[in-house]
C-alpha cells in the first residue's frame, strides 16, 4: 500500500495562521497573551524545547517569561516560581517543561499551577473537564493528533464529525499528557476505543491491541515500538515518539519515532513521520492555548480549539 504522508508542517502553518487572524481580533480588545515557562535542570530536550516555544511567543508578539531552576532545586523554591509566574498579570499561560527531576512530585507541580493559566491541561480541574467533555483547554500533543487526523479526514472528502464513528482508535501510552487525553478525544468523536500500554506490551498482547486499530496513536517513548507486521492492512497511524538515535556505524544521529515507519508506511493507507508530523503542530497549539488563556481572562469567548 502506498501509505499518505500526512505533512504536519504544512498544518502547522495553517493553524498558525489561524491564531494570527484570532490574535488580531483580540487585540481590538486590547487582550495580550503572555506565555511562561518553567524549565528544572539542564535536559537539552527541554531546553530545546523551551528556545522553540520562546520563538513563537515572541514572533507573535506574546510576552514571554522564562524561569530557570538548577536540577537540585527543592520543592518549595519550585513552587515559588510556579506561584510567582500565577500572580503576574502579564502571564496568561504556564508551562512547567518536562521532564522533572525524579525528587520532584510531578503531581503537586500540575497542581499548583493556576488551572485558567495551565495552558497543557495538566491541572486535575482541567484534567476533569477534559474527561467530561467540557475542556477549557485540550493539551497540545493529543490536539494535535486529532487536528491533523480531521485534516486528514477533510483531504478524503469525509466530515470529522462522522470520521471516526464505527471505527476503532487504539491508543498505545496512558500518560496524562498525550494517552488519556487521546482517549478522552476519540470517545468524544464517538469512536471505539482501546487503551494499550507498558502492561500490555509486557503481557505480550501488545500486537494483539495494534492489530485492531483503524486509527492508531502510538505515545509509548519507546522507538519502533509497533512494527509493520503489528498492525492491520490501511491503518491510519499516528507517532507521537520522537528520539535521536545515534547510527553505530556513522555516528550520525537520525530522528525516529515510537513506530517501524518503513514497515508500518507499507501497510498503511496514511502515517505521520518523524520529523515532520505531529511535532511542528504540538508547539503552535501551545501558543493557542495561551491566546484561549488570555481570551478566558478578559472574558472574551475564544474561538480557537473551539472544534476539538
Amino acid at each position: 500500500m502506498d501509505a499518505t504522508v500526512i505533512d504536519g508542517v504544512a498544518l502547522a502553518a495553517t493553524l498558525r495562521t489561524t491564531i494570527d487572524d484570532e490574535l488580531r481580533v483580540l487585540r481590538m480588545s486590547s487582550v495580550t497573551p503572555g506565555l511562561a515557562t518553567i524549565t528544572v535542570g539542564d535536559d537539552a530536550g527541554a531546553a530545546a524545547y523551551e528556545r522553540h516555544v520562546r520563538h513563537l511567543a515572541e514572533g507573535l508578539g506574546y510576552h514571554y517569561v522564562a524561569e530557570r531552576l538548577p536540577p537540585t532545586v527543592e520543592l518549595p523554591d519550585v513552587l515559588a516560581a510556579i506561584g510567582k509566574v500565577n500572580a503576574d498579570p502579564r502571564v496568561t499561560g504556564v508551562l512547567v517543561l518536562r521532564p522533572l527531576p525524579a525528587h520532584l512530585p510531578e503531581a503537586v507541580v500540575n497542581a499548583t499551577v493556576d488551572p485558567r493559566k495551565d495552558v497543557e491541561g495538566q491541572h486535575p480541574e482541567n484534567a476533569g473537564l477534559l474527561a467530561l467533555g467540557r475542556p477549557r483547554f485540550v493539551p497540545s500533543t493529543p490536539a494535535s493528533c486529532f487536528y491533523l487526523l480531521d485534516a486528514y479526514a477533510r483531504s478524503t472528502g469525509a466530515e470529522p464529525a462522522t470520521f471516526y464513528v464505527g471505527r476503532t482508535v487504539v491508543v498505545v501510552g496512558r500518560s496524562t499528557s498525550v494517552g488519556k487525553p487521546a482517549q478522552w478525544l476519540a470517545l468524544e468523536r464517538h469512536a471505539t476505543v482501546i487503551a494499550a500500554h507498558s502492561r500490555t506490551a509486557a503481557s505480550g498482547r501488545l500486537a494483539e491491541a495494534t492489530s485492531q486499530a483503524d486509527i492508531l496513536i502510538v505515545a509509548a517513548g519507546r522507538p519502533g515500538l509497533v512494527t509493520g507486521d503489528m498492525v492491520r492492512d490501511g491503518v491510519i497511524a499516528v507517532d507521537v515518539g520522537f528520539h535521536a538515535v545515534p547510527d553505530p556505524a556513522t555516528g550520525v544521529t537520525r530522528f525516529t519515532g515510537d513506530l517501524d515507519f518503513d514497515s508500518v508506511a507499507a501497510k498503511a493507507e496514511a502515517i505521520t513521520p518523524v520529523p515532520g508530523g505531529v511535532g511542528p503542530i504540538t508547539d503552535v497549539w501551545l501558543v493557542g492555548n495561551t491566546l484561549v488563556a488570555a481570551a478566558i481572562a478578559a472574558h472574551v469567548e475564544p474561538r480557537f480549539g473551539s472544534g476539538v
